[in-house]
């Protein structure tokens, strides 16, 4: 058989095991609406990643980008969900989810047919920046639409979610990687648009937004602010996100939640870029950093449901401090130089205890965030989420020249294991108990 038919059945196998993720995502959380946003998301986000990793990076050599240049391209994409999140989770609030759905499936097809039209760096930029706008609005559109459908068990159903959303991040480099062999970049963005279209289709069947949700389309002022059907200016727009943001930020829930999503990420994102430095200067190969990786982001798929569900039996901030405390026994492990096998037991510890955290950081949220708000709540927390990945890599190179990669792990692990003792504290004293089911959503 041809060598490049061959790549084609595993490509197409591979795709096929992958999209059983979803299947057994929405077989637990018995819902065919949650099935559906699965599905969507699951299209839209491999589609983006085909296009993020190795295509961008490639794509911007092309056209000349420098160094400095190509740092920007890459990660101007996460500055726009940091700036616009809570934006886009307060307009689903207040419009609806499905719309803003249909809005960002629109902007994740669309968008990809743009870069033919690219020449310089500087054009690829304005291009990142408006698809990164896509990403934006499915991060806490998406989140606001299952935890408002999951009851009780939010961390578990917001686990699988998770767990069918990250497929992307494998599908998708994969996918790009073998059409890159053939196919120019260009070429391959252009597909990445036909892709994210096919996510149109469970999207459209998504029906209305569910029950307990209110929605005004006509007007963004609350309801003592105007009357229905006035219409809007951007005063109106900025009052309203100003009132229900400042309300929002005086609940605990979404800046411990955001925080400790921060916290994590600047951890493991300075650990995404300062590891592999490390591992060569001790003897790894970098089939063996590549390994790493994989194996921690597949333990943190697999495990994602079930860390949820535990979350949801002995509670959510418990769950992020056991989370912690692993992560923080895992981080000084990397310097004992155990060999491969060592290295990547290592990385499935890890991705294990990041496993215990976010779907419980998200739960938190929908817990404590009255009805209506979850959206502003889940993009608030997002944009210190994002900050946290821009500033990891930041922070960690500082460190590293400060005290060595021996230095910057067991700075990490003291701060995680100082933290996780901090939220064992804090669930001691504080009242964290779900708010009154009045103003809850009904599931």
């Amino acid at each position: 058989m041809p060598r490049s038919r061959r790549q084609m059945y595993l490509l197409l196998w591979f795709s096929v095991v992958e999209m059983r993720v979803p299947t057994a995502a929405i077989k637990s959380a018995g819902s065919p609406a949650l099935l559906k946003i699965t599905f969507a998301d699951f299209i839209v986000r491999s589609a983006y990643q085909m296009g993020k990793t190795p295509l961008l990076p490639i794509f911007a050599a092309s056209l000349g980008a420098s160094d400095a240049l190509l740092g920007l391209i890459v990660s101007v994409s996460t500055l726009t969900g940091m700036a616009t999140k809570p934006l886009f989770g307060l307009l689903s609030d207040r419009m609806g989810r499905r719309l803003w759905l249909l809005i960002g499936t629109l902007i994740f097809a669309g968008v990809p047919f743009l870069y033919s039209m690219v020449e310089t760096p500087g054009q690829l930029v304005g291009i990142r920046l408006l698809h990164g706008t896509a990403t934006a609005i499915y991060g806490p559109v998406t989140v606001a639409y299952v935890a408002e459908r999951s009851g009780k068990r939010k961390a578990e159903k917001l686990g699988w979610f998770g767990m069918a959303r990250s497929g992307g991040y494998l599908v998708g480099p994969a996918v790009a990687g073998w059409l890159l062999l053939t196919m120019e970049p260009v070429t391959v963005f252009t597909l990445i648009g036909g892709l994210s279209m096919a996510a149109f289709v469970p999207v459209l069947w998504l029906g209305g937004d569910g029950p307990g949700h209110s929605k005004t389309t006509l007007s963004l002022a609350e309801p003592d602010e105007g009357r229905l059907g006035s219409k809007v200016s951007p005063v109106q727009v900025i009052r309203a996100f100003a009132k229900r943001g400042g309300t929002l930020l005086g609940t605990p829930a979404v800046w411990l939640s955001g925080a400790l999503e921060a916290a994590v990420f600047v951890i493991t994102y300075a650990i995404k870029a300062f590891l592999p430095i490390y591992a060569l200067t001790v003897g790894y190969t970098t089939v063996e950093i590549g390994l790493f990786f994989s194996a921690q982001e597949g333990a943190l798929i697999l495990l994602k449901p079930w860390g949820g569900r535990l979350g949801d039996r002995i509670g959510h901030l418990r769950a992020v401090s056991l989370g912690m405390f692993c992560l923080a026994l895992s981080l000084p492990l990397l310097l004992t130089g155990a060999g491969t096998t060592g290295l990547l037991a290592v990385a499935v510890a890890m991705g294990a205890a990041q496993a215990l955290i976010f779907p419980a950081t998200v739960a938190l949220i929908a817990e404590q965030v009255p009805a209506g708000k979850i959206g502003t709540g889940v993009g608030l927390a997002g944009s210190l989420k994002n900050g946290g990945k821009v500033a990891g890599p930041v922070l960690g190179g500082l460190l590293v020249v400060g005290l060595g990669y021996g230095g910057l792990f067991w700075l990490f692990a003291g701060v995680l294991l100082a933290g996780s003792l901090a939220l064992l504290v804090r669930v001691r004293i504080a009242d964290f108990s779900p708010i009154p089911r009045t103003q809850k959503v009904k599931s």
